[in-house]
């Protein structure tokens, strides 16, 4: 696998993470043997030992930041505590979506007993209509969506989506099984379509303003062609 370094300086380095990659392996994880994490594939590639700043789902693809020392991760962390980061996520939804939506609904947390505020902004950039059917219709209908979560809440935008009843394609807990069938026979693409494309950000120790951007996979940009929607990170 060849790593997407997207940058990199003497506090940071900041890659695109591929679908179905786990960023580490859990504490006595059964398939550290099976397969690399996103942490032993920067050690392969670059030698390097990083420290993550924050989290990606294993299925989710996109921009990850990782500190150069371990000293260095709380103070990236404090931008995304404090509201200081700006991230843009690109989701495929089934269904038309609303032109613009503010999702405010708690999420529930690692603790599954705790529902934790939770809130998404969401804009629609494109939508079609297949001539494919989908039970129960005849045809079926998906909208590319800009999502920007205000908190950092785990699943929160497959959760937020799937509460607006427009779950995302491919999303094997949230989603419509009936849909990711109708990707896969159809078009050959399994993978969640949920990318965080972009973060925008004033670096704590150098003081610089960076927008960074990871592009999209294989399958978005087979999807884009198909659709004929625009790649909204173009």
């Amino acid at each position: 696998m060849s790593l997407d370094i997207i940058f990199e300086d003497d506090y940071l380095l900041c890659v695109s993470k591929p679908n179905n990659v786990l960023v580490h392996h859990a504490y006595h994880s059964r398939n550290v043997a099976d397969e690399d994490s996103l942490l032993q594939i920067i050690k392969n590639e670059t030698d390097l030992k990083v420290y993550p700043i924050h989290r990606l789902d294993r299925k989710t693809s996109g921009i990850i930041l990782l500190a150069k020392e371990k000293e260095y991760v709380s103070k990236f962390q404090e931008l995304f505590t404090n509201n200081q980061i700006q991230k843009t996520y690109f989701g495929v939804v089934r269904g038309f979506s609303p032109d613009v939506k503010t999702i405010d609904s708690s999420v529930k947390g690692r603790d599954a007993n705790v529902h934790k505020d939770a809130l998404t902004a969401l804009k629609t950039l494109a939508n079609i209509t297949l001539n494919i059917p989908v039970k129960p219709y005849d045809s079926s209908r998906y909208s590319l969506v800009q999502l920007s979560p205000k908190t950092g809440r785990m699943h929160q935008l497959r959760v937020h989506m799937n509460k607006i009843s427009h779950p995302l394609i491919g999303d094997a807990k949230y989603g419509d099984k009936n849909h990711d069938t109708m990707y896969a026979d159809n078009f050959g693409w399994k993978n969640l379509f949920l990318h965080a494309g972009k973060l925008e950000f004033t670096h704590p120790f150098t003081s610089e303003k960076q927008s960074l951007k990871a592009n999209f996979p294989e399958d978005w940009l087979a999807l884009f062609s198909e659709f004929k929607w625009k790649n909204p990170l173009n």
